[in-house]
């Protein structure tokens, strides 16, 4: 007997998700379950999010914005039937398209061990507004590098042009410490969605975003040229 095939919809909610893990690497491998991780080339930024729906298999797709845009743009709320092995059919009333799974070995995946930040030597609450407004500021002075920044015993954030010592900046503050450091982020990596986060950063260059509105974390790395006293 044939099996039934194997048809869901992707809410919003995890469409947005995808689009915003689209920004991190243009391709992305699908695991059966309800957990979705990616990496970027780089290696330098990962992230992982539980979604509502349960993906019945191993899947990988290529472009994930074109995959992206095929479902909302010419769809408006299309079923996804995984009854093909290689492909997804894509439908919605009279209207279907094919769409081919790629090959997993030209995906940069992440590795299966989960990742663990080595220490945890400095952590804050960053607010969907200061994000905002730090990435706003970021983006209007064309300012490249993000800093978390311990001194006086107060963290703050600010965006500024390290290599400049001229450059405009804009800083808001985030927390106490008792701690000195400068922590150094590349804006064009603070590729999270926006919300509120529980941010946590090693000294060992790595830093941990957690988001206070949903099960999704990014792992982001550190500028080599962070300090931490």
């Amino acid at each position: 007997m044939k099996q039934q095939p194997v048809v869901m919809k992707l809410s919003d909610k995890t469409l947005s998700f995808l689009k915003n893990f689209s920004t991190i690497n243009q391709s992305l491998l699908f695991k059966q379950g309800s957990r979705l991780r990616t990496i970027s080339v780089m290696k330098n930024i990962l992230a992982e999010v539980t979604i509502d729906e349960e993906l019945p298999k191993d899947f990988g797709i290529y472009d994930l914005s074109q995959f992206l845009n095929i479902n909302t743009t010419l769809f408006q709320s299309p079923e996804l039937d995984f009854d093909n092995d290689g492909y997804v059919m894509i439908r919605e009333g009279r209207s279907k398209q094919r769409f081919f799974f790629a090959d997993p070995s030209v995906i940069v995946t992440p590795p299966e061990k989960n990742l663990e930040l080595p220490t945890e030597d400095v952590s804050f609450e960053l607010k969907t507004e200061q994000l905002d407004r730090l990435l706003k500021a970021a983006a209007i002075s064309q300012l490249p590098d993000l800093c978390v920044v311990g001194e006086n015993g107060v963290v703050k954030i600010l965006v500024r042009d390290k290599k400049n010592d001229t450059s405009n900046d804009y800083s808001l503050t985030v927390g106490e410490t008792d701690k000195t450091f400068s922590f150094n982020f590349k804006v064009e990596n603070i590729k999270i969605l926006p919300g509120t986060y529980n941010v946590v950063v090693s000294s060992k260059l790595l830093s941990r975003f957690t988001s206070a509105n949903h099960d999704l974390t990014y792992y982001i790395a550190l500028e080599p040229d962070s300090t931490f006293e």
